[in-house]
């Protein structure tokens, strides 16, 4: 037995930090250490420097450490923020400068036997679409190009579904994928280069189709607690949801690798609750002391994933939805610092 527990407990209180919150986000399960344990060679973690990338970067080498194995992990990114190189390279991770849009860049990053793929861009889309489509396909190639045969796990998002009935459940791997807007059907795009590749030079692939990951300082709890507690509306329209605590998304991405086939496999990722809106405002209304108002109405469908493959795969997530809504309220009331990112998860257009 591994001395990682594999469940946090109900009690655990909420992180008063950043620190904090960014040690529980990295902490290793012992199904992590179990994967980690049979996966021979480096790890690359690709876009490393967004909201997720470091504290899953960290949560591979504390488990390496924990495990005694010396292997690497590299942290790939351009780094516009310094601090965040400092930040990995502190816990271990080796963070390396890259411009994934310059082929020569990518050329030149070391070789690794398994490549974790975060690179995307998903705001912005509306003002600069034809970013989003390099970012979102373009990067991909160069990458695929690159790692060719190495195991892949990419990053993707349940946005590459339509909306779909509340009572059906959310959205499974087999379905069409026929969303709204340019963002999401970049998304597609991304997916697709990444399968052509697959095929190509036989890469074992997985498409890790994320969505909503919690951190108490970005995320669709986070969006909601805040107009509790200030009084503003809170928007309906988009009426139910899922999420899962990021850090059960960090693990389960990273033993994803094992999982990783050609052709490439697609795993829905997020929590089994299908989460209304109005129930969670109620809810933080409770813990925040502020009644909520609402505007507009709950329509019959919602962009909403069924990850019951991934829960088979993984089991039922370390993090309750309880747990991350009095957390995410309790870090709005002693005032914790965001990302100042919202989700705009009420979006129903596709626009971003």
């Amino acid at each position: 037995m591994h001395a990682v527990s594999r469940v946090i407990p109900p009690d655990q209180p909420a992180p008063k930090d950043e620190a904090e919150l960014e040690e529980l986000l990295s902490r290793p399960t012992a199904e992590v250490l179990e994967a980690l344990e049979e996966l021979e060679g480096d790890i690359a973690v690709l876009g490393v420097g967004g909201k997720m990338g470091p504290t899953l970067a960290r949560m591979i080498r504390r488990a390496w450490d924990t495990l005694g194995r010396t292997q690497r992990v590299y942290g790939v990114a351009r780094f516009s923020n310094p601090a965040v190189a400092e930040e990995l390279k502190a816990h271990g991770v080796e963070p390396l400068r890259c411009d994934l849009l310059n082929r020569a860049d990518v050329q030149g990053l070391p070789d690794a036997p398994n490549v974790i793929f975060m690179a995307g861009q998903k705001f912005g889309t509306t003002e600069a679409p034809e970013r989003t489509w390099v970012l979102n396909t373009l990067v991909p190639a160069l990458v695929a190009e690159r790692y060719a045969g190495a195991r892949t796990v990419v990053f993707s998002t349940g946005c590459v579904y339509p909306n779909s009935p509340i009572a059906r459940g959310g959205s499974r791997e087999g379905d069409p994928l026929e969303p709204l807007g340019e963002y999401a059907n970049s998304c597609i795009g991304r997916e697709r280069v990444f399968e052509y590749f697959s095929r190509l030079h036989g890469t074992p692939t997985l498409l890790f189709r994320l969505n909503y990951a919690i951190d108490l300082r970005y995320g669709v709890l986070l969006d909601v607690a805040q107009k509790v507690a200030q009084g503003e509306p809170v928007d309906l329209t988009m009426g139910h949801v899922n999420v899962i605590w990021q850090g059960d998304a960090s693990a389960w991405a990273i033993q994803c690798l094992e999982h990783a086939a050609c052709p490439p496999v697609a795993l829905n990722i997020t929590g089994p609750e299908t989460v209304s809106i109005r129930t969670l405002a109620a809810r933080f209304g409770e813990l925040l002391g502020r009644a909520p108002a609402f505007v507009g109405e709950e329509a019959e469908t919602a962009l909403l994933s069924n990850a019951g493959q991934a829960h088979r795969l993984f089991g039922y997530p370390t993090v309750t939805l309880e747990q991350m809504t009095e957390w995410v309220a309790q870090w709005v009331q002693q005032g914790g610092p965001t990302l100042n990112k919202p989700t705009h998860f009420e979006a129903r257009d596709g626009k971003f």
